[in-house]
């Protein structure tokens, strides 16, 4: 059994609200967890903290999902990336597996099947 302790995850979403939610939701489950509300900010925090897992919203204003997913996988290829979507935008979704991008969730996504996923990643 991996140690969640050990493992860091990053949650990037312009939404105060679905920040909060997976922070909390996250952190119980032990893992330590960041938040950033905008492209720079995360990449300032996947540069200094190296998170295992990135939750990455698609629509992010400034610099949105595809922009941000490239620049980690820049930065560090092992990162592992879940996209959120409020759209369905399959071609965009299309693009960020292509880039990298492990899965997604369609907003207002499940939260349970979300921490799932995310053990899921984490546990391998």
């Amino acid at each position: 059994m991996f140690d969640k302790h050990d493992k860091k995850v990053l949650v990037v979403d312009d939404q105060y609200g679905i920040r909060i939610l997976l922070y909390e939701v996250l952190g119980k489950e032990g893992y330590k967890t960041f938040q950033a509300a905008n492209g720079k900010m995360a990449l300032e925090i996947v540069e200094k903290e190296s998170p295992d897992l990135v939750i990455l919203d698609m629509k992010i204003p400034g610099m949105d999902g595809i922009e941000i997913l490239k620049h980690i996988k820049k930065i560090n290829q092992d990162i592992k990336v879940i996209m959120m979507t409020a759209y369905g935008e399959l071609d965009m979704i299309k693009e960020a597996t292509q880039l990298g991008a492990l899965t997604h969730f369609t907003k207002p996504f499940d939260i349970d099947e979300l921490r799932m996923a995310v053990q899921q990643q984490l546990a391998c």
